[in-house]
């Protein structure tokens, strides 16, 4: 753990593609060799009818394919949330698609849901050991780049059938920015028809397993007050188990003047944190406590895990900020998450 302020100046020498996939295999290895072991304090939340043995979970887009599971588990996270995973197996948009903003504590990235398809996510995670003794696995769903806009539904419903045996909770990403026109599956009659059908199949598949699996929706950052209203109203309509604020930001105004400000590509570290949190803050309060939320966007600090539940999260998920400061960061939102639920619940003497 102590290791990581050494290795990363040697990581960020290497393309950041490449470096990402160094990491994570690095990371297995050392887990396999009882190297890596972080244990987070105990603080047990039951969030969409799972208990979780703490708040901090890593955000889907590290992990697309589920491949590893158990040395990222090792870190201490509470539940681990892999994909984005489409139907068919698809390799994402040409590289380089990854870049760092370190003066920023920023990631543009235009991956593109590369990922080697459902059936090969679901064969992973049945061979973890961490979810066979019972860790958290969220999964994370979307359409292949091939399919038509208007044949989207097919392909969610596609991977919610696969998937749903196999996880605690699922997630629907219509919010990536890096396939064609995913973002219009936010509006009000795509919305509509898309949460729809998922519910039906949702209970389709409880009766079928004898086993009710959350649905979590995953929304953009970049959104007015008008379409977080829509999006709260269709949630709470449809009775959606719980909602993910926020994916990666379109905007460049934080980063502007950075060589990388130009790159097409979703924004991800410290500039959207504000507007994340705002997003989330104001679904909050449309939705009043009736849906549990989880807050994602810009941490990379306990303080700003505390401003998240402040802001109305449940739990909270982490993924650049664990780029730019290594697994220390886990530890450290686990324990301000811990010391902050303990001070407020502090009887006034």
């Amino acid at each position: 753990m102590t290791l990581y302020p050494l290795l990363r100046p040697l990581l960020f020498c290497l393309p950041p593609e490449t470096a990402h996939n160094i990491s994570l295999n690095g990371l297995d290895q050392a887990a396999k060799l009882g190297l890596l072991k972080q244990t987070l304090p105990t603080d047990p939340v039951t969030v969409m009818g799972i208990t979780f043995p703490n708040r901090v979970g890593l955000a889907a887009g590290l992990d697309k394919d589920g491949a590893h599971i158990d040395g990222l588990a090792a870190m201490g996270f509470g539940f681990i949330e892999i994909g984005t995973v489409t139907p068919k197996p698809q390799p994402g948009n040409p590289q380089p698609r990854l870049f760092r903003l370190p003066a920023h504590g920023a990631l543009i990235n235009r991956f593109g849901f590369n990922n080697l398809g459902v059936d090969h996510l679901v064969r992973n995670v049945q061979a973890s050991p961490f979810v066979k003794n019972g860790g958290i696995i969220g999964i994370n769903i979307g359409k292949n780049a091939s399919t038509p806009i208007d044949r989207a539904n097919d392909d969610y419903l596609f991977c919610l059938e696969a998937a749903y045996p196999h996880a605690h909770y699922i997630t629907i990403n219509i919010s990536s920015p890096n396939t064609q026109n995913l973002r219009s599956l936010q509006q009000d009659d795509a919305l509509e028809a898309l949460l729809a059908g998922l519910k039906d199949k949702q209970q389709r598949l409880a009766d079928q397993h004898g086993n009710y699996v959350p649905l979590a929706l995953k929304i953009a950052p970049d959104l007015d007050d008008v379409q977080v209203e829509a999006i709260a109203s269709a949630v709470r309509r449809h009775r959606f188990d719980a909602v993910i604020a926020t994916n990666t930001t379109l905007e460049r105004a934080a980063v502007m003047g950075d060589p990388h400000a130009g790159e097409t590509g979703g924004l991800s570290g410290k500039p959207v944190f504000e507007k994340s949190t705002a997003v989330l803050k104001a679904l909050h309060g449309k939705l009043a406590g009736e849906i549990p939320l989880i807050g994602v966007g810009g941490i990379a600090s306990g303080t700003d895990a505390i401003a998240k539940l402040d802001a109305g999260a449940d739990l909270v998920q982490i993924y650049t900020g664990l780029i730019y400061q290594g697994p220390g960061l886990i530890r450290e939102v686990g324990e301000a998450l811990v010391q902050h639920r303990r001070q407020q619940h502090r009887p006034n003497l």
